[in-house]
């Protein structure tokens, strides 16, 4: 696992507890989707990223 796909996976993780965190304060709807498509795109990224290393 590099240092890129590390932060890219702790990124990910740390914008999905902002979509949690702003759920539960009733934020707009439109910046939950952005937060939420933010943070699986960074999820997906560090995946994939992993997954290439190690093929």
């Amino acid at each position: 696992m590099t240092g890129l796909s590390t932060i890219l996976i702790v990124v990910g993780l740390f914008l999905a507890g902002g979509v949690y965190s702003f759920t539960r304060q009733k934020m707009p709807k439109g910046v939950i989707v952005l937060l939420a498509v933010a943070s699986g795109m960074c999820l997906l990224a560090g995946v994939l990223r992993i997954q290439g290393i190690w093929e």
